[in-house]
Parts: structure tokens; sequence; C-alpha cells
């Protein structure tokens, strides 16, 4: 049942779980955003006048790396006051998959909200592999759209590990025609079929530098944006956010350096990208809510969001995350 998340409450509850004290200085809409269960991998889409977020649940225990096993969404129409509406899918809803509910997105087209998400896939096709769910509203209930995977590892045959075919992200162009990118290490692109569930013509690696997964596709005008996941291992340690731009989905993508630093406390880091009532905003993960007993770690992260702003020439400005985020002045 979908219940509106107290937000003064939870932040209390979160200020006293991480401070010992009550902290009434908490803002609701500060981040992390989302503060009664731990969420990662922040897919937004705007319907109407309404944000939907798609997130997958961290459950990770003690020492344990990632346990995810299902999907969630949340909705505002403030930026400040989020809607919890519970589970969209479980992983165990595709039948050939076994583990693993990563990183998804969710897209509007034909009057249906069409989903696609990161999974591991059953013994017949060993590896991580992408899966395509759909369902009449946003908020579900989703259910398998295909019956098998969309891409799976034998698809891809460059990479050198068996998790390369994971972090979808899709946008259709004015021309109505669907793009698809994911990857891990090596990232690719496809058309999508109108039917939304079969890749349509070739797959074309567009790795640009440092990419290492969670990549985020969007446009605007006539230049398109690849914003990722970036590691230079020659530097860094944790992940930070890069972008790059191209005059065509399929490049040549010229680097535009780096966005964001790293996600405090968090290896991980994943963009998300929307405009929505006038303003632009870039969605993303740290490590910094505590819960109980249980703080943040690589497999127990949290959504926060920041303003995005653009240069004349297109390129994005820099962005610092905050605690404040969207409340700041």
């Amino acid at each position: 049942m979908a219940a509106v998340l107290c937000a003064a409450s939870m932040a209390a509850a979160a200020a006293f779980g991480q401070t010992g004290s009550v902290a009434s200085r908490v803002v609701p809409g500060s981040n992390p955003i989302i503060r009664d269960k731990f969420t990662a991998d922040p897919a937004p889409l705007v319907v109407g006048d309404r944000l939907y977020l798609y997130v997958g649940h961290d459950q990770a225990e003690r020492d344990e790396m990632f346990n995810m096993r299902e999907w969630l969404v949340y909705s505002t129409t403030d930026m400040r006051h989020w809607q919890d509406h519970g589970p969209i899918m479980k992983v165990a809803d595709f039948r050939w998959a076994k583990a693993d509910a990563w990183a998804a997105q969710t897209i509007a087209k034909n009057g249906k909200y069409w989903f696609y998400a990161a999974v591991e896939h059953d013994a017949t096709h060993p590896g991580k592999a992408i899966a395509v769910a759909v369902a009449d509203t946003p908020t579900g209930p989703f259910v398998d759209a295909k019956g098998s995977a969309l891409v799976t590892n034998q698809m891809t045959p460059k990479g050198t590990h068996s998790w390369e075919d994971i972090d979808p992200t899709v946008y259709t162009d004015e021309a109505g025609t669907t793009w698809i990118a994911w990857g891990n290490r090596q990232a690719y692109i496809a058309k999508l079929k109108p039917n939304m569930i079969e890749i349509d013509g070739p797959i074309t690696e567009i790795t640009p530098p440092h990419f290492e997964e969670g990549p985020w596709l969007h446009k605007r005008g006539a230049l398109w944006y690849l914003t990722y996941a970036s590691l230079d291992r020659s530097k860094h340690r944790d992940e930070r956010v890069s972008y790059a731009t191209a005059a065509s989905p399929r490049g040549p993508w010229t680097y535009r350096g780096e966005l964001t630093g790293s996600g405090k406390y968090s290896f991980t880091i994943h963009p998300g990208i929307v405009d929505y009532k006038g303003k632009s905003y870039l969605f993303l993960h740290n490590a910094t809510l505590a819960i109980g007993d249980m703080s943040g770690a690589i497999g127990r992260r949290a959504v926060t969001v920041e303003r995005l702003h653009y240069n004349p020439d297109g390129t994005m400005r820099p962005v610092v995350q905050t605690d404040a985020g969207v409340t700041a002045p």
C-alpha cells in the first residue's frame, strides 16, 4: 500500500541512528532523500506533473557486498516529499534469472511503461543479462515482457568478464527511435525495435575514457549526452561521474571530463539526469545513511539529488555533492 513518507519523523530517526540524538535540523528533501531503506542506482522518470524515481533495494547484511532482490519506486511533486509505492518487481519475477536486481530504468512509450534491468541469468546463458518488463502505469504491476533476456553475455563477446552486460539506460529521440546503452568496462549502444523487446540492428561499442559502468543517456537540443560512473585506476580508488557528448548516439563521442567526485563512503556511484518543472537534476548515490545499527557500506547505499546546470555551449557545470541538495538556497 502506498504511503507518504513522513519526512520529519524519518529524518529524525535517521539522525538518531547516526548521532545518538534527534537532530531536527534535517530538512525534508535534503540528502539522502530516502531514509527508511537503503537504495541505489536512481533512475528518474517524469510523467505529467509527477517525478517517479526507480531504485534498487540494498539489503546487504553485515559484510555482504551486494544483496539486491527487488526494485522500488518513489514519486514526488515538489522534490521535497517522496511517496513510497513499494516494490514494483522482484528478480524472481523473471523466471529465467537467478539473482541480482541491479540497476534499472523505466521509460514511457506507446501508452506503456517499459522497465529495463540488469540481472544474473540462469545457467542457460551464464553471466549478467538485461531484462525487460512492462506495465500500464508507472507503479506497475510490471511483468516480464519477453519471457527471456533482451541482452545476454554471449551477445557482447569482446568483454573480458561475465558482468559486462549491466546498467541499461534507454532514451527515445524526436524521430521516435528508442536507444538502449549499457555496460561495464565496455559501453554498448543499440536501437530497439518498435515492440521494445528486441534489439534492432547491430550493437555498437562506444566506450568513452575511464568508463566503468552506470551509463545514463539523454539528449538536449542537438546534443547527445552519455553520463557514467568512471574510474581512472591510476588516480582514484572510488568511482566518479564523467560524461561525453556526441551529435549522434553511435558517436563519435567527445569526452568532457568529470561531472562529480566520488559518493561519500561509496565505491560505486550511479547518475540519473532529468528535467522537471523547469529545472535540471542529477540523481546519485552515496553510503552516508545509517538505519538502526546498520551503517552505510558498499552494499548499503543511499540516493541523493543535486541541481544540474548547463553552460551556453552545452557542457554541464561540475556538481558538488551536498547534504542540502535541492533544499539549498
